[in-house]
């Protein structure tokens, strides 16, 4: 039996009852709050260590990142080079925490023209640390309480796609597209609540600086009396893209205002902006309140794809549409090819719809619908391979057929 009147110690540190707080005391052991606070603070600390293994498992230079994100994105150097430098300094600072130093994050805006890989770049580089990865259109959010997707919806997409692991999405990476779509509608003070502009950009601001967001788990609507769970946004990194279609204007005032009188140069209106002389000034004029332009530590660009870049971007990366329609259409027992004159007339169509790499998947669905949907009656018919020619894609002639039947030299039909 326990005698109530023995004075106890803490059995870690050796301090009595009288000189802490609080002393637990079980059957033969006897702990003090402070103690447990410290046990508290170390079992956390190593669990977001554990939570950190796979990216820790990863080659986190920026030279590593950066050769990876060759084997999937074609060209955009700059951009490449930006974004490996600023993931692997997030990544590394998750690792390594410091307990004198406070390390801001990072986030990232990608400006430039549709079609030119910012999705990919953000896509490949969480494949590459294996981390939960979220993208958002941000024409679809509006402020809380409109209709329309809230801010926090982007943070249940996260929580989702970790499978509902808290520990994984609170380190994973969020891309938020269409961002120039969110500006502030007008400059001038209006009596409407600007709720897909202005309105959103407040709501952003709270979860990329770093706040604790309350949303519904995994696959469950948020509603009133709903069971909610607590992800705290300070480390996902956030990355955002958008076309920014009419900064070039912004810039180009900025440069008339630098130059004036005779011996002033004479921009041409039909020249293409140079986004790296980008400055949060002019974001600010675009329509960006200054609070959000100042949560993005790097602003990097893509440029507008070159028609050698898109010929490029068909054949040459690991997951090339090349390669991906001759997978396809080998799972049903037909080989596929494609001449080199056809692959540079869907990169010159492309380039001339100006829809850059987003364009090409188009251009080559449309062409090769009609054979997948035929694909098993015409192995059945005893074909072997069909040869895409330039002709196919200029004026849809057929591809070259190829029958077992017919041996090597085929069967143009």
């Amino acid at each position: 039996m326990t005698n109530k009147n023995i004075e106890h110690n803490c059995q870690f540190c050796g301090k009595p009852r009288t000189e802490v707080t609080k002393l637990i005391v079980g059957t033969d052991s006897a702990i003090c709050d402070e103690c447990i606070d410290l046990c508290v603070g170390i079992l956390t600390e190593e669990r977001s260590k554990i939570n950190l293994k796979e990216v820790d498992q990863v080659d986190l230079s920026p030279m590593a990142i950066k050769k990876y994100l060759d084997d999937y994105v074609i060209g955009q150097e700059e951009a490449k080079i930006a974004l490996s430098v600023a993931v692997a300094q997030h990544y590394k600072k998750l690792n390594n925490p410091s307990e004198d130093i406070k390390l801001d994050k990072t986030n990232v805006m990608v400006m430039g023209p549709t079609g030119s890989g910012k999705t990919l770049l953000a896509q490949s580089i969480a494949s590459y640390l294996k981390v939960p990865f979220a993208i958002c259109d941000a024409t679809t959010l509006t402020e809380a309480g409109y209709v329309g997707d809230d801010v926090e919806s982007i943070i249940t997409r996260l929580l989702t796609n970790a499978d509902g692991d808290v520990k994984k999405a609170q380190h994973g990476i969020v891309f938020v597209d269409e961002i120039d779509k969110i500006t502030k509608k007008s400059q001038n003070v209006s009596i409407t609540r600007d709720v897909s502009g202005e309105g959103v950009q407040q709501g952003l601001l709270k979860i990329i600086e770093g706040s604790t967001v309350r949303v519904a788990p995994q696959g469950k609507r948020k509603h009133p009396g709903a069971e909610m769970v607590d992800i705290d946004t300070s480390n996902i990194l956030f990355i955002v893209g958008g076309a920014f279609v009419g900064l070039d204007k912004v810039l180009q005032e900025r440069s008339n205002d630098n130059g004036m009188g005779f011996g002033a140069a004479i921009n041409d209106p039909n020249e293409v902006p140079d986004m790296s002389k980008v400055q949060p000034e002019d974001l600010i004029k675009y329509g960006f309140i200054p609070e959000f332009v100042g949560r993005f530590g790097l602003i990097t660009y893509v440029n507008e794809l070159t028609e050698e870049q898109l010929y490029s971007i068909i054949k040459e990366p690991k997951n090339s549409l090349v390669k991906q329609y001759q997978y396809l259409f080998g799972l049903d027992g037909l080989k596929l090819e494609f001449t080199e004159d056809s692959i540079r007339s869907i990169a010159k169509k492309a380039k001339e719809l100006k829809t850059g790499a987003r364009g090409l998947k188009n251009i080559m669905e449309e062409m090769l619908l009609k054979y997948q949907y035929e694909a098993n009656e015409l192995v059945n018919d005893g074909l072997e391979m069909l040869t895409i020619q330039k002709e196919t894609v200029n004026s849809g002639e057929k591809p070259l057929f190829v029958y077992r039947k017919k041996g090597a030299n085929g069967k143009k039909h």
